[in-house]
């Protein structure tokens, strides 16, 4: 038996014993790296999210494959580089705009969003029994051919776009775009609390083995509290900047993340259920990446280092910290060999890291990429083990982030040969992950 198979033979074991365990996974919206209690955070309490923390695990090194929505949740979602899909390296803008010249080419032919042609991780976990659920922001697509329920959802709630008022659910435009099983729906109260309360009220519900996607768009912008409801304006007010509503925010997140915890317990299900835990992005200037330089929109640590937390009582340790460099693009494929589900004849760029964080495997090196276009920027970066090259606008910088993961020290002038070598690898990559819906754009055309 070669090693591959004795792993896979052995993962499977795993999510024998454990029978075909529930995944339930949580996304926030730009939580920084440093705004959860569990991760050093002074001025926010998130006990509830915290309790993922000490009863599984906290990863320190985990990455959003982009520094904004639309691009990370496309790879959450293929266990691929989005730059497969094409045209969704920055995240759609209100109303279906594209953001830079191949998206606007796909938005002026109704083509702006995930297809539903991509094997997807709902899909394929429906294709071997599970129930399957999406509420929360989806930001993959406007049209109807880019809607949850067209990639393996059998139910789902939300808002279609980035971001929403929080009270009257409407975009900057106002248009509404709040949405329930392929019809447009109207709701009263805070988007945070009716996330939860749908995603709550399905669990109960819904048929083992199950997944739950819970995305919610807090704390995204608009900044709002909870608790300022104003009758007058049937909204409360929008408060950029001010770190106290912010934390609010988070706050009232982590209590409905508690009362989705809380229903797993009530059911029974906490043993047998996977919950995963983590932010798209960095923070935005309203949130906080701690020590981290950048943020959202940026390729530095802070825009793309993320929390990320797992807990899975019957095979992974509580309370302890994994090192070993993980995306997004991971889970995926981790979630499917939790579940015992072959990949439906997938090549994922992700890895499934169940062996590693389980302890049967000791962390590994790698080598990983980022692409970001919006508007004329255009960013890039490889990290290979400690070593991590950023392209920011044509600027290049090169750091150890082993003893600088505040990149403060450019070390490109005392490194040609790696800074040479490492933009070889880049450049293969671009080359190896172009996609085939793109073939016929034209930057002249665009």
């Amino acid at each position: 038996m070669t090693r591959r198979e004795l792993l896979s033979a052995a993962a499977g074991a795993l999510a024998s014993a454990a029978r075909q365990p529930n995944i339930v996974l949580i996304v926030a919206d730009d939580l920084g790296s440093a705004d959860l209690s569990c991760y050093g955070c002074r001025d926010i309490r998130t006990p509830n999210i915290d309790r993922l923390a000490s009863a599984g695990l906290r990863f320190t090194q985990c990455y959003a494959n982009g520094p904004e929505c639309t691009p990370t949740r496309t790879a959450l979602l293929t266990g691929r580089y989005q730059q497969r899909v094409g045209g969704l390296e920055c995240a759609i803008g209100v109303g279906d705009v594209g953001r830079y010249d191949e998206a606007m080419w796909l938005a002026q032919r109704g083509q702006l969003g995930l297809p539903a042609s991509e094997p997807t991780l709902p899909r394929m976990l429906r294709a071997r029994g599970y129930a399957t659920a999406c509420f929360g922001k989806w930001h993959l697509g406007y049209r109807p051919q880019f809607w949850p329920s067209r990639h393996g959802f059998d139910a789902w709630f939300g808002i279609l776009g980035g971001n929403a008022d929080y009270f009257t659910h409407t975009e900057d435009d106002g248009r509404r775009v709040l949405y329930q099983d392929d019809r447009p729906v109207e709701r009263r109260g805070y988007l945070t609390d009716l996330i939860a309360e749908e995603a709550v009220g399905w669990l109960r519900r819904a048929r083992a083995p199950f997944f739950l996607y819970v995305a919610f768009t807090a704390p995204h912008t608009p900044i709002q509290d909870p608790e300022e409801f104003d009758p007058a304006t049937g909204t409360a007010p929008r408060r950029q900047g001010h770190r106290p509503t912010y934390a609010r925010m988070v706050e009232r997140m982590d209590t409905r993340v508690g009362d989705i915890l809380a229903e797993l317990d009530r059911l029974g299900q906490a043993e047998n259920t996977v919950v995963v835990f983590l932010s798209d992005n960095g923070a935005d200037p309203n949130g906080s990446n701690g020590i981290l330089r950048g943020r959202k929109g940026t390729l530095w640590e802070g825009g793309i280092r993320i929390p990320c937390l797992m807990r899975w009582p019957p095979v992974l340790p509580a309370g302890k910290l994994t090192d070993q460099l993980t995306l997004t693009m991971d889970l995926a494929p981790t979630l499917l060999a939790a579940g015992g589900v072959p990949p439906a004849k997938v090549r994922f760029d992700g890895v499934d890291l169940l062996p590693v964080l389980s302890g049967r495997r000791e962390p590994f090196s790698r080598t990983v990429f980022w692409r970001y276009k919006r508007g004329d920027n255009r960013r890039k970066a490889v990290r290979r083990g400690a070593w991590k090259l950023v392209i920011d606008d044509g600027r290049e910088e090169l750091h150890e982030l082993l003893g600088d993961e505040r990149e403060q020290r450019d070390l490109a002038g005392e490194q040609p040969a790696l800074i040479a070598e490492l933009k070889r690898v880049l450049a293969a990559w671009e080359q190896s992950v172009q996609a085939p819906r793109l073939r016929a754009f034209r930057p002249s055309s665009a």
